[in-house]
């Protein structure tokens, strides 16, 4: 531990010139990092997790998602919006109802080791 006691700062100021430009080789393109970050801050949500959670489960019409969550089909819709626009969600009408599904396995992935993730801290 440095004298200030700060754990996160190094001790002696030096630059690994070898670390850095692999590296920075490697840095996602700027429109990559705001795609990530819109991804992360959707997921940021306690009720879009949730409704994730439960397509994670298999196809649900918006009523079937708000029966399961305890809020309006109203409610579900917006948030149903926000997650397709980011194409975590995909949606397909059959007569007047309208059915989710996860976009695909990377959302499903990603879901599941985020999940994950937070069980095993547990």
């Amino acid at each position: 531990m440095n004298d200030s006691g700060n754990l996160d700062v190094c001790e002696q100021q030096c630059v690994h010139l070898d670390r850095v430009d692999r590296v920075r080789g490697a840095m996602l393109p700027d429109d990559a990092a705001a795609g990530l970050a819109e991804i992360f801050s959707l997921l940021g949500d306690r009720t879009r997790v949730r409704l994730l959670h439960a397509l994670s489960q298999g196809e649900l019409c918006v009523c079937d998602i708000s029966a399961v969550l305890g809020t309006t089909p109203s409610a579900v819709s917006h948030q149903l919006r926000l997650l397709r626009t980011a194409k975590l969600v995909k949606s397909r009408k059959e007569g007047k109802n309208v059915f989710y599904t996860l976009d695909d396995e990377h959302v499903r992935l990603l879901f599941a080791q985020g999940l994950e993730h937070v069980l095993e801290r547990r």
